[in-house]
């Protein structure tokens, strides 16, 4: 093994810092705020925003951060052009409607990552996390060994052991015994970790097509034999047979395959329904039970670019527009190749006798054009002197249960449940069956609203709640089991 000395590391390490996008986010000022806003609006896997949306959610929460960070006067479209340049946002053509689209790259989901590790690191070493590695170098051995006798005998002797375990599970042997809750937990723990690089590896894999799509119609205006126009031609689908394209390849046929993709949901769904699950967060049992759907849609949003890119590639040499292309090519090296030597004898600033009319119009992104809307200076109807009447306090209060939550009503109709239950435990459920909800819908929200601030959640049970709408429809509805202990404050 060759031992890089300690110039030359650093020489390479340099170099990363300058490189990498993922480093200089993590060294920006206003890192905080970065991880802040594109992990809340972009960081979910597959998230694609149009450009307008994302300017309009940005700008509302600089409001508020505004308050504790200094960020100038600055909009969201100018963070958003600083986060793009510095590789950590791509933006695409949307290719649902007219208009662009921005998703986080691979190096903006790698700089999350890494924030999210370092503020709830995982254990430093995990049963879980040693028994896997044992058993993936075990198979590699296994599987990478010439010799197909110590290959055969590997096999009988896990065959052995496999059928040890099971006549030990059959009778009933406690050393057979499911795994414990904490080890269940570690293992989960570790199968999320390694789900966490998901996006990062899906976007990545996006801009390495790109980049393969670019290269190949490089090559096409640059090669003097027309090898890659004849594969092409023949239907070859030079992006999809790259190593990323037959990888990916082989990951989504593992995905899009209905007998795999069912029983891996099945395992997903056993495991949430063993008992050491109940004591996962639920941020954690969401994150397991979307599992299978964040690997489709991140390989149908791959994919859909490998389509993209393979079809352009395709209609670009049909096309015939690359002759265009290598002819356009041809003249700009034929100028410069004259110049190299002119420049000896002509100066830069030189006037050679031509003249070349060049645009008033300042060059900038079509984006930053705003249509005249000419109702925007619309003031409507002229107004009219309305005429006085007196309203009495019914009709003032009627209105004012219109358009507000009669909270008083409700915060009274609880505590007189909870003083008939004598201490026992009363859900919204019940507190509406002893007083049904005079404001339809809205005395349900306000219920539970108030149960969120004063009572407890039992994230186990659900309750059905029924109500009747100001239309005089009964309707029903299952909400968490939310409890009141005591009585609420008005």
């Amino acid at each position: 093994m060759v031992r890089m000395s300690a110039l030359s590391q650093a020489l390479a390490f340099k170099r990363l810092a300058q490189d990498s996008a993922t480093l200089r986010m993590l060294r920006a000022d206003h890192v905080a705020v970065m991880a802040a806003l594109l992990g809340e609006h972009l960081g979910a896997p597959g998230t694609r925003l149009d450009t307008d949306e994302v300017h309009e959610r940005i700008d509302a929460d600089l409001v508020d951060l505004r308050d504790h960070f200094d960020l100038a006067d600055r909009r969201a479209k100018a963070f958003c052009d600083d986060w793009r340049n510095a590789g950590l946002l791509v933006r695409r053509p949307a290719t649902e409607a007219r208009g662009e689209t921005y998703e986080l790259s691979a190096a903006g989901f790698d700089a999350l990552r890494i924030l999210e590790q370092l503020e709830t690191p995982p254990a430093a070493v995990t049963e879980s996390r040693l028994v896997a590695l044992a058993s993936s170098l075990h198979q590699l051995a296994i599987e990478t060994d010439p010799d197909t006798g110590r290959r055969l005998r590997a096999l009988e002797a896990e065959r052995r052991r496999i059928d040890r375990e099971i006549e030990r599970v059959r009778a009933g042997d406690a050393t057979a015994r499911v795994l414990d809750p904490a080890r269940a937990e570690e293992r989960v723990t570790d199968i999320l970790h390694q789900a966490q690089g998901m996006p990062a590896d899906f976007a990545r894999v996006r801009a390495r097509f790109a980049q393969l799509n670019q290269d190949l119609r490089t090559g096409i205006l640059e090669a003097e034999d027309d090898d890659v126009l004849d594969d092409i031609f023949r239907g070859v689908d030079l992006i999809e047979s790259s190593d990323e394209g037959r990888t990916f390849t082989a990951f989504s046929s593992f995905v899009r395959d209905p007998e795999q993709s069912a029983a891996f949901e099945e395992d997903v769904s056993a495991v949430l329904d063993r008992d050491f699950a109940h004591q996962l967060t639920p941020r954690a049992r969401r994150a397991l039970r979307g599992l299978m759907r964040d690997m489709k849609d991140g390989s149908r949003e791959v994919h859909a670019s490998l389509t993209d890119f393979a079809r352009g590639l395709r209609r670009y040499v049909y096309s015939h527009a690359f002759l265009t292309d290598r002819a356009l090519r041809t003249q700009l090296q034929e100028a410069l190749a004259q110049a190299v030597p002119a420049r000896t004898h002509v100066k830069p600033y030189a006037d050679v006798g031509v003249e070349l009319e060049l645009s008033t119009l300042r060059m900038t992104s079509v984006g930053s054009l705003i249509l005249h809307d000419p109702t925007e200076y619309d003031t409507g109807q002229a107004l009219t002197e309305a005429t006085t009447a007196t309203v009495d306090v019914a009709t003032l209060a009627a209105i004012a249960r219109e358009s507000e939550i009669d909270f008083d009503e409700l915060v009274t109709n609880i505590n007189a449940v909870v003083d008939e239950a004598a201490g026992h435990p009363v859900s919204v459920s019940e507190v509406l069956a002893a007083h049904p909800a005079t404001q339809g819908v809205a005395s349900v929200i306000g219920l539970v609203s108030l149960a969120v601030t004063h009572g407890e959640v039992d994230e186990d049970r659900t309750d059905e709640v029924a109500w009747e709408g100001l239309d005089g429809v009964p309707r029903r509805a299952v909400i968490d089991r939310y409890v009141f202990k005591r009585s609420v404050d008005a």
